[in-house]
């Protein structure tokens, strides 16, 4: 018996590494998965849908620059109409960034407050941070069902952009949240909705308490380093105290007005490639992770963005 069950030890000991192998099934990293996608499994953005943003060159003289996708129908329209109309006019060339919050946000647009406006900007109501309807939820992340009321709380994802929502049995609505790289804009105490004049973006952990509270209007999708390194103002709220501490705007324009804007496509968020991305990232089982989370924050699934070939 003894001679037996030695046997059966080292048959299972003895075994050669690629038969044990097999056992273990391999997990693909969500970088993997991404790389992997087929091409119609990717969105072109269009140029028009891009702001270019150009900043005065670093302390080596090294050019930075900014691209910013502005955000898709339905969400914050009436903003995003008046950034066209400040884009187009040259609003913000001569203007800078004047406020670095650590772990919060970059802030630009015309320091002295002194700068007219185009004329027909719109005035947007508070009622737009938020689209008073459903929309469909694909790959939804782990929906919430709150009893007694029958309301259902979600995230997902519009057109590559991160959004939440909630539903009763006779309401729904849905808005963008507010995760890194987002672009908000700027505004005074309510009643006031900001006009776009005003513009940042967040460089540090998602501050989810904003939503629905102030207008989102795109995000970084190249260049938020420029951003993020900044050095922080030291004045209140990280604004810079001195006019030498801002970082000069040389131009904002939209794509389709830059000769040289490289082409931008993102993972269409309704693709099955997607699917994949996205539970790669909320359950990490490639090589280097030994426990699952079984989970994440939207705002740790970034959609994946890569320049096209034109």
């Amino acid at each position: 018996m003894k001679r037996y069950l030695l046997l059966v030890a080292c048959a299972a000991l003895c075994a050669p590494l690629p038969l044990l192998a097999q056992k273990a099934k391999i997990y693909p990293a969500p970088s993997e998965i991404v790389a992997a996608a087929k091409a119609e499994a990717w969105v072109p953005i269009k140029s028009s849908d891009l702001m270019i943003m150009d900043l005065a060159p670093d302390s080596k003289g090294n050019p930075r620059r900014v691209v910013i996708q502005l955000m898709p129908a339905p969400f914050s329209q009436g903003w995003v109409g008046n950034i066209r109309k400040l884009a187009a006019t040259k609003f913000w060339d001569g203007t800078s960034i004047n406020r670095v919050q650590d772990n919060y946000v970059v802030q630009w647009g015309d320091a002295s407050e002194k700068k007219a406006l185009p004329e027909g900007l719109a005035v947007v109501s508070e009622e737009d941070y938020v689209f008073p309807e459903a929309l469909t939820r694909p790959h939804s992340l782990d929906p919430i069902f709150v009893p007694p009321n029958n309301i259902i709380r979600w995230t997902s994802f519009h057109q590559g952009f991160p959004v939440a929502g909630v539903a009763t049995p006779d309401t729904a609505s849905n808005w963008p949240i507010h995760c890194y790289g987002m672009v908000g804009v700027g505004r005074n105490l309510s009643p006031d909705t900001g006009s776009g004049a005003e513009l940042y973006t967040v460089i540090g952990h998602a501050p989810r308490h904003l939503d629905r509270n102030i207008a989102l209007v795109g995000r970084v999708i190249e260049g938020i380093e420029h951003m993020s390194s900044l050095p922080r103002g030291t004045g209140a709220l990280g604004f810079y105290e001195k006019e030498e501490d801002r970082v000069p705007i040389l131009s904002i324009r939209l794509g389709n007005e830059v000769l040289d804007a490289p082409a931008f496509e993102y993972l269409d968020t309704e693709s099955d490639s997607f699917a994949a991305y996205a539970d790669a990232r909320a359950k990490r089982r490639d090589p280097f992770f030994n426990v699952p989370a079984g989970g994440a924050d939207i705002c740790n699934i970034p959609v994946p963005v890569r320049r096209k070939a034109k």
